[in-house]
């Protein structure tokens, strides 16, 4: 999901849609129980819905701080770093104004979450529209995860908004319209403070700071959010790590937003290799894009049944072809996007496995 950081974050493709999770939403039975802190190893199932041709996977987060009212489910985003959340049902609405959080000093503590005077802004978008969050570095524990499983997380960074508008048009948008879990490497640019939720967890010796997102259930991608069971490792096993059939990408440090998630590769469509650099985003829920510098027009989408494939330096092969619903693939000039990158979309999660280790700064794939 592209946060108009410079050169690390992805694009944001399509509608973002959020959903709050009800009884409505199709289950299975328990997974596992909850576990809390310091966790040792945990094992999430994740929503998976369906808008139109936009796939989206969602993380529950039932509570925040010491607020239990709240039922939501975040956008879970390889492609971003930082939960950033609405405050609106989560604080007085007293604390809440058009301007910003009504305070005094430089933090509050309410609800068990302390808000503090740092403030900033968040873009997500691409080059058809933008939307912009404004808000408030903060400090809460967050319970990631359900009745089918759950776990929580240590006192972390968050990124707290007070309104979200969409930069074309001016208008302010509902509330919890953007509200994501973002798990990439690095930290929140514009607040260096703010890394993935999942990097904070204590761990065993033996447990390695990371995750694990195993394939996606194409079937369970449905209009209501359906749960799907043991789709997210929290922390990594050495047999994860050596003898899984991961291939590993080492990741490149950069001073602005530490280390980054974008993959050298080599990318072939229709018959034409190119050089690029790939970040692999379940926060893009319809369209691959493709960058290339020597494409002839700005923007154009590949026809049905053209082939892609790519292969990273270190070896990982993926192939697929396109479909009038599935692996839809767009190709960008850069001097057009203001984006190098080639951003993977969600659609790569139906028949890979991604990895991605925070202590030693490298990605796993694998194909499946």
């Amino acid at each position: 999901m592209k946060k108009n950081y410079p050169n690390h974050f992805p694009v944001l493709l399509g509608t973002l849609f959020l959903i709050l999770f009800a009884t409505s939403c199709k289950k299975e039975p328990k997974f596992n129980p909850t576990v809390s802190e310091p966790v040792n190893y945990a094992r999430l199932g994740l929503y998976e819905q369906v808008s139109g041709n936009n796939r989206r996977i969602f993380i529950a987060v039932p509570k925040l701080g010491d607020v239990t009212t709240i039922n939501y489910g975040l956008v879970f985003d390889t492609g971003s770093t930082g939960m950033t959340i609405d405050a609106d049902g989560i604080i007085p609405a007293s604390m809440i104004s058009a301007n910003g959080f009504v305070f005094t000093g430089d933090s509050v503590n309410v609800n068990g979450i302390t808000i503090t005077s740092q403030q900033s802004t968040i873009t997500y978008g691409g080059i058809d529209g933008a939307i912009q969050e404004y808000g408030n570095l903060a400090y809460a524990k967050v319970t990631i995860g359900d009745g089918n499983g759950s776990t929580v997380t240590p006192r972390i960074p968050i990124f707290l908004y007070y309104k979200i508008v969409n930069l074309n048009n001016g208008q302010q948008l509902a509330a919890h319209s953007a509200d994501v879990f973002g798990v990439a490497s690095g930290v929140m640019a514009n607040s260096r403070k703010i890394a993935s939720p999942l990097s904070y967890f204590k761990l065993a010796d033996n447990v390695t700071s990371g995750f694990r997102l195993a394939m996606l259930n194409s079937a369970n991608f449905e209009t209501t959010a359906t749960y799907t069971p043991g789709l997210l490792y929290i922390g990594l096993t050495p047999a994860e790590l050596n003898s899984s059939g991961f291939i590993m990408h080492p990741l490149t440090y950069n001073a602005i937003s530490g280390y980054s998630p974008n993959i050298s590769s080599s990318i072939t469509y229709n018959g034409k290799t190119i050089p690029g650099t790939i970040l692999f985003d379940t926060g893009t829920p319809t369209t691959t894009i493709v960058e290339d510098a020597t494409a002839a027009s700005n923007s154009a989408a590949l026809p049905v049944n053209s082939a892609v494939s790519i292969t990273t330096g270190q070896g990982f092969n993926y192939q697929y072809t396109t479909t009038s619903n599935f692996n839809l693939t767009q190709v960008e000039n850069p001097s057009y996007s203001k984006d190098n990158r080639t951003i993977f979309s969600i659609d790569f999660f139906l028949s890979n496995e991604y990895l991605l280790d925070y202590t030693n700064n490298r990605i796993g794939l694998k194909n499946n």
